[in-house]
């Protein structure tokens, strides 16, 4: 730039390509007219422009004639260089309201300001595309002080912001993540452990407690005492991770509320930075609770199954009455863990008034013979009616205790008893044969699990005497016969040897069916069982044969075998159910019910089932509660009311199903012997032809029915009824002739928490010994203790075996490094527990683990393990073996 109007063009030094198209512009041709004759404040502005390395313009003029620097050329795009000198609404079409708008307010003196602002602008190839910009306009002053132009600062930071928004949504998906994982996790900050991170799982785990920001210690103090914040900080100090499986916690969800119990699989895994240093602890884990819970009631029913197997044999080899009753009283007095256990017969002494004492366990005979067991009163009188199990945890509190007379409760001097069971024993035929009752002087001592036990039982026995009667009955009828036979002989010694022969004959013929009636009386109760177990055994013994050849040949494709012998197990539990059945005691498996979904459900399948003619009505309650009750059992209870319903609408009619909230108070409780409390009721209610006072008084009877023959046994409402009795709940009768009939089925309120759905179990994983952990095996059956120690080599231990305590005794003495001591109970010669006392005299903290398949009264009183005193029973697998032991070591 030089020549005559260099002066005035000096303002455009340094100003690069921009300030060369500036000077080159025919300028006249706009209303700023010739650049030669612009002012000096016109000039100053766009030398500052011009020198700037960020993106400037200047809109001048209502029309805005668009003048920028060459940083602003490269936001331009390809429309540089056109938009020199263009106005900026022909300049920028797409955003042209908004530029009128910048004009209009900045030429009136204000400023603006935008940040982030979104515009769609047409830069590249014609297409839109989505930028964000930081504006900032001024009004250009000329001498006078009045606007005559805009300044405006553009910085593009479309990058920037696209930057930021996917940096959000990653962390929003990895929120999302964290929240919706399906175990618990939890991030700690700091050696105090604070709570920095925690998901919906970790909150309902410590009961949405408000822990973020909180240390462990202040947030959840019940995991101090059971050692996890010394795991933490050991954790948080080495660097090292732990991992947890089946961890036992016990936490408390509510302020003041009772202690939870779980089980845990998690790991601590510290947070380390690129120095090393660790900075927090990431914990993940998952809560096994419903799993353990699973492993136990399997366990419980391989042990339940077992009890019942060995005890069924053994009543089944005894053709004696008075020892079967005597054999059963004593097991399931044991078995309960009563401190007295008694069988009293269905029939009453010499003056009517008192049922007879048979067998007695644990008690003398003459601390009962002086209390007789009084005949219909309130507590007695369901069992030998045969009606249900009476289980209490405390008789003296029991509503229908202290009813009758003379002694209103339990006579001075009569044994204690606060816990109280109370089973029937009913033969075949249905007739009751008499109860076993058993008691404690200690509340709360008889469980669920016990009385399914003695139910059990209680069939075999039935069983059993009715076989013991039946071979009873025939060599009764032998001996009838030989005496009869004796006197003919004795008055026919002359007859001719035809006589003598045909009388041998008969004689051998009855002594045969004497045999076959015996083995028929066995047979009875062995026979379906042996045949059913063998069948179980067969599936379970050639599917582990097979898997072991299998396995053998290298073959990895044998889940079918493993699933062929589980599936043979679980054949061998539901035989165990029929067996209960069979006794006509079926056991109950009570659940939290949501009433009106059930009920919702089971009335489509009625309106199938019962067809057209009849109307179905539900009516369900707002805010009802959960019940307690067996669904499967509830299920045919309302089948068969509703089939009742049908059958006394032949022409059809309206069946309706209604259910409310109850409260039973104490004036009807006494009335109908029910307990006081909070029901939910079930009510069915049909348009029939009603019931007579008559009908309604035997209704409930088993086998009363009104039906021609064939069209109904009479055991539909009797069922229902002992249904609903023994859930422990309430059922009422209406009826009125020709206008319909109510049932009304009251259950029990269920208090707690939903059951949470049951995850699959993770393989166990075998816990680790050292050899330089040397555990002594004393087992006196080689096979056993070969087995033993093969497992615990395969563990990791070093392993010293003895074949008996005094072999065991020398061990001891020539190692004190022995870690612990693994002894069967019951051997010749001393018990397990007299070795590991001696053992203990020259190593006083010697541990000791003892194993037996029958405990007798060596470690175990009462059924109650004596404390601080660890056994593992036989038959056992590696896996609890290998748990067990480290438990004990680790201690």
């Amino acid at each position: 730039m030089s020549g005559p109007n260099f002066d005035k063009l000096q303002f455009l030094t340094g100003g690069g390509e921009a300030s060369q198209i500036i000077a080159d512009f025919d300028w006249s041709r706009t209303s700023l007219g010739v650049i030669t004759d612009w002012p000096s404040t016109r000039r100053s502005a766009i030398s500052l422009v011009l020198r700037s390395p960020i993106p400037m313009v200047t809109l001048w003029g209502e029309d805005g004639f668009m003048i920028y620097n060459d940083a602003y050329s490269a936001f331009a795009g390809e429309r540089h260089p056109a938009l020199f000198g263009s106005k900026v609404r022909e300049g920028w079409p797409e955003v042209a309201d908004f530029n009128d708008n910048i004009l209009k307010v900045v030429l009136a003196g204000d400023t603006l300001a935008y940040r982030e602002f979104p515009l769609t602008l047409y830069r590249r190839g014609g297409q839109a595309e989505q930028v964000w910009l930081d504006l900032d306009y001024s009004p250009l002053l000329d001498e006078s002080g009045t606007p005559v132009g805009v300044i405006a600062i553009v910085v593009e930071i479309t990058a920037k912001v696209q930057a930021e928004r996917e940096l959000k949504a990653e962390r929003e998906s990895l929120k999302r993540m964290f929240e919706q994982a399906p175990g618990f996790i939890a991030v700690l900050s700091g050696p105090r452990h604070k709570f920095t991170m925690v998901n919906e799982a970790y909150k309902k785990l410590v009961g949405n407690r408000p822990v973020l920001g909180e240390a462990v210690a202040d947030a959840i103090p019940e995991v101090e005492k059971q050692g996890f914040i010394e795991v933490l900080d050991r954790v948080y100090k080495t660097g090292e991770p732990f991992i947890g499986s089946s961890v036992p916690v016990a936490l408390q969800h509510l302020p003041g509320g009772a202690f939870a119990s779980h089980y845990l699989d998690f790991v601590y895994q510290p947070i380390i930075t690129s120095d090393g240093t660790t900075t927090g602890i990431f914990i993940q884990g998952h809560d096994v609770t419903e799993q353990k819970h699973i492993e136990a009631a399997i366990r419980a029913e391989t042990r339940k199954l077992d009890v019942l197997n060995r005890i069924g044999a053994a009543v089944a080899a005894e053709l004696d009455v008075g020892r079967i009753v005597q054999m059963v009283t004593d097991a399931c007095t044991e078995l309960a863990g009563a401190q007295f256990g008694a069988f009293f017969y269905n029939v009453t002494d010499d003056d009517g008034e008192s049922y007879m004492l048979y067998a007695l366990s644990g008690v003398p005979r003459e601390s009962f013979e002086k209390f007789p067991m009084p005949r219909n009163t309130a507590i007695f009188e369901p069992t030998f009616r045969g009606a249900s199990v009476v289980r209490s945890d405390d008789i003296l509190c029991d509503p229908r205790y202290g009813k009758n007379e003379p002694h209103y409760g339990m006579p001075k001097g009569h044994l204690p008893v606060r816990s109280y069971l109370a089973v029937p024993v009913i033969s075949r035929s249905g007739s009751v044969i008499g109860g076993l009752f058993f008691g404690h002087e200690e509340p709360a001592k008889f469980i669920a699990e016990h009385e399914e036990l003695l139910v059990g039982i209680a069939g075999q026995a039935a069983t059993a005497i009715d076989n013991a009667r039946l071979y009873q009955a025939a060599e009764r009828e032998i001996a009838e016969r030989r005496r009869a036979e004796a006197a003919l002989q004795a008055l026919n010694n002359t007859l001719e040897q035809r006589v003598i022969d045909e009388i041998a004959a008969r004689s051998k013929a009855e002594e045969q069916l004497r045999q076959v009636q015996k083995m028929e009386a066995v047979g009875q109760l062995t026979g379906g069982i042996a045949h059913d177990f063998n069948n179980m055994l067969a599936v379970i013994l050639g599917g582990l044969d097979l898997l072991k050849r299998r396995l053998a040949k290298g073959e990895t494709d044998v889940e079918r075998f493993a699933d062929a012998a589980i599936d043979g197990a679980k054949r061998a539990a539901s035989l165990t159910q029929r067996l209960l059945a069979f006794s006509r005691q079926q056991p109950l498996a009570p659940e939290p019910i949501d009433a009106n979904k059930f009920v919702s459900r089971i009335s489509e399948l009625l309106a199938r089932t019962l067809g057209e003619p009849i109307k179905i009505e539900t009516v369900l309650a707002a805010g009802l509660w959960r019940a307690t009750a067996d669904p499967a059992q509830l299920e045919n209870a309302l089948i068969n009311l509703a089939v009742n319903a049908r059958d006394a609408m032949p022409k059809g009619g309206r069946l309706t199903i209604e259910t409310l909230n109850s409260v039973v108070d104490e004036g009807y409780a006494k009335e109908y012997a029910v307990t006081a409390g909070q029901y939910v009721l079930i009510a069915v209610t049909d348009t029939g032809d009603g019931m007579p006072p008559e009908v309604m008084e035997r209704a409930f009877d088993p086998f009363f029915t009104t039906k021609e023959v064939g069209k109904g046994t009479g055991l539909g409402l009797s069922q229902v009824y002992g249904f609903v009795r023994q859930s422990g709940g309430h059922l009422k009768l209406y009826s009125e002739v020709g206008v319909g009939t109510t049932v009304k089925a009251y259950l029990p309120r269920f208090y707690g928490e939903p059951s949470e759905a049951r995850q699959p179990k993770d393989t166990p994983n075998l816990r680790q010994g050292s050899r330089k952990e040397i555990i002594l095996v004393v087992e006196d059956d080689i096979r056993v203790r070969a087995v033993s120690a093969e497992a615990l080599n395969e563990l990791g231990y070093s392993v010293l075996e003895a074949a008996g305590p005094h072999e065991a005794l020398a061990l001891l003495n020539a190692h004190d490094d022995i870690a612990l001591l693994f002894t069967d109970v019951v051997m010749p010669d001393m018990s397990g527990r007299e070795l590991s006392d001696r053992a203990r005299q020259k190593q006083p903290m010697l541990k000791v683990l003892y194993t037996t398949g029958y405990t007798r009264n060596a470690i175990v009183h009462n059924g109650v393990l004596d404390p601080g005193t660890s056994l593992i029973s036989k038959p056992f697998n590696v896996e609890e073996l290998a748990a067990k032991i480290r438990k004990i070591l680790d201690e």
